[in-house]
């Protein structure tokens, strides 16, 4: 059950906790004091839109957070599947924290998606708000109640039925792509033929491009290298006026000039020394380039193989690898193509399997939906007696289609006829504003059987209804809390007298700014409370008194 409640910063709510109870939680207020922010808080924690504007003028974020306790071992299980950890306890809590910028989604302090929290959501808490009445106006969403109310016998064949029509929408899509004109199929053969043959032709191998990439850079490396040696062996051994003749003339004159000073001969020693040096230079260089002689032959098929292999790559693949699987995948279309009339058989033929195979799964389901719809219809006319539709007729029509789904065949609607003598019509017809909300009630009450969510909420159930009908509509509502924690939010008194919590929503002005806020009512409050919605602004001992009985007589109401 949801056991609190806190939002702080959140349009007219500065902060407030609400620690609620199991049974009937009611909720009350003016009209426009925030009780519809209270919903709204709780729908933004489970993944609600986040808007900036949420946010309480002058505060810098809006908080929500949602205390659970988690007594269901099966959603225990389908939490802890889901990654949820510390549920040792059974507590769950799921907060979510609004800035200008940003929106962060927590349960038990670990960050999820808001999708993943919707869905851990769908298993917690159901919220039935004031739009949902209109839902039953459209007929698309009846097959839904029913699917949810039966979904448990219906699984094993929703699910074959999806995988074989997931198969079928495939393999019709490759049919209809096969659905072309001669002329149009044999200019594609061509295209074909041509893309294979030269990619073939070129003859390549995966990872050629790498390795021809590589020898060109040190070719293209090995040349300049090549070019710059040409230059130093010119200038020392081999060009006009290079460093060797010029030393060589050096130590020439030098010699001769020593014959007349001896103080010559040390610098004649260290010349002699340097063109001893400069002839190694010049043999290493001469050895050198005779060893790493450049290709230039070589380069050039290099050259030509790389720029074949990109002009390859523009049309077909960013690598060899992936222009031969190119080629292969185009093999294959081509073989499509060649044996086109044998290929379109054999899809037509798995086609029509797979159509007889789900017109069998269509018709187990819609003799299965037929079924659960008997007993679905039988309990919502119960509960609909019970809410004082005395003589109610309500039943599923079912129709074909035409065409498969992944839900099957059928078309399913209901129908009620609400007094005695008169025909059975869509709800669309025939319902007014407050039979809707109580037909939505009837379901609600139904279905609610049919899982472990634990938190049933109720905006304005009571919707167009008064009177008589508005003591049924409580009735069932007690009745509903004895197995649920119902949350309702309500303008009755005859609802406002069955709560077992009874909370009251006020709207005033403090320091000149508009602050909501909420608070549990006592005994005495809730009598004052009650009075307030029988009378209006003038309340009455007259009222006081009403209202005293409304509480008696929901008090008896629960006690027998």
């Amino acid at each position: 059950m949801l056991a609190n409640l806190h939002v702080k910063n959140l349009a007219l709510i500065e902060e407030a906790d609400i620690n609620f109870k199991d049974g009937l939680n009611i909720l009350t207020g003016e009209t426009g004091a925030g009780k519809s922010i209270i919903l709204g808080s709780v729908n933004l924690a489970l993944g609600g839109k986040a808007v900036s504007d949420l946010i309480r003028s002058g505060a810098d974020y809006a908080l929500t957070e949602l205390s659970f306790d988690i007594e269901s071992e099966a959603v225990k299980e389908k939490l802890t599947a889901f990654g949820v950890e510390e549920l040792e306890e059974g507590q769950l809590i799921i907060s979510r924290k609004i800035t200008p910028t940003r929106s962060q989604i927590k349960v038990n302090g670990q960050t999820y998606t808001l999708g993943q929290v919707r869905e851990m959501a769908s298993w917690l808490i159901d919220i039935h708000g004031q739009h949902d009445n209109q839902l039953l106006l459209n007929e698309s969403h009846h097959i839904d109640i029913l699917d949810a109310y039966a979904k448990e016998s219906l699984a094993e064949v929703k699910a074959a039925l999806k995988e074989v029509y997931a198969a079928y929408v495939k393999q019709k899509q490759e049919l209809q792509a096969l659905d072309t004109d001669e002329e149009s199929r044999n200019r594609e053969i061509s295209f074909i033929e041509f893309e294979v043959s030269e990619i073939e032709s070129a003859q390549l191998s995966e990872g050629e491009d790498t390795q021809l990439e590589a020898d060109y850079q040190k070719m293209l490396h090995a040349q300049k290298i090549m070019e710059e040696m040409a230059v130093v062996e010119q200038n020392l051994v081999s060009g006009q006026d290079n460093v060797s003749d010029k030393l060589g003339q050096a130590v020439r004159a030098l010699n001769s000039a020593a014959v007349y000073d001896d103080r010559l001969s040390g610098l004649c020693a260290t010349l002699a020394d340097v063109e001893s040096l400069l002839s190694d230079a010049a043999r290493m260089t001469a050895d050198y380039v005779e060893d790493a002689a450049f290709d230039a032959e070589t380069f050039q098929q290099v050259q030509q193989r790389l720029d074949f292999i990109n002009s390859l790559k523009m049309k077909y693949g960013q690598t060899t690898a992936e222009i031969l699987a190119y080629a292969e995948s185009r093999k294959e279309r081509l073989e499509q193509l060649q044996s086109h009339d044998e290929l379109i058989a054999k899809l037509k033929r798995e086609l029509a399997e797979k159509e007889k195979r789900l017109s069998g799964l269509s018709a187990q389901l819609s003799d299965l939906r037929k079924a659960a719809a008997q007993k679905l219809c039988a309990q919502i006319r119960a509960a609909l007696q019970d809410l004082n539709f005395a003589d109610v007729r309500f039943e599923a029509v079912f129709e074909q289609t035409g065409h498969f789904s992944a839900n099957g065949t059928d078309n399913m609607y209901f129908v009620i006829a609400a007094n005695p003598g008169e025909a059975l019509k869509p709800l669309s017809k025939v319902a007014s504003g407050g039979e809707l909300s109580r037909i939505m009630l009837a379901i609600r009450t139904v279905t609610a059987n049919q899982d472990d969510i634990g938190t049933l909420i109720f905006d304005e159930i009571d919707a167009g209804i008064s009177g008589r009908t508005a003591q049924r509509v409580a009735e069932k509502l007690c009745t509903l809390s004895q197995k649920r924690q119902v949350i309702c939010i309500t303008h009755l008194p005859q609802i406002a007298a069955m709560a077992d919590v009874h909370f009251m929503i006020e709207k005033a002005v403090q320091d000149n700014k508009t602050v909501t806020s909420i608070y549990r009512l006592l005994d005495t409050q809730c009598v004052e409370e009650l009075a307030r919605l029988l009378g209006g602004s003038t309340i009455t001992e007259a009222v006081r008194a009403n209202a005293q009985e409304l509480c008696h007589q929901a008090a008896a109401y629960k006690n027998k």
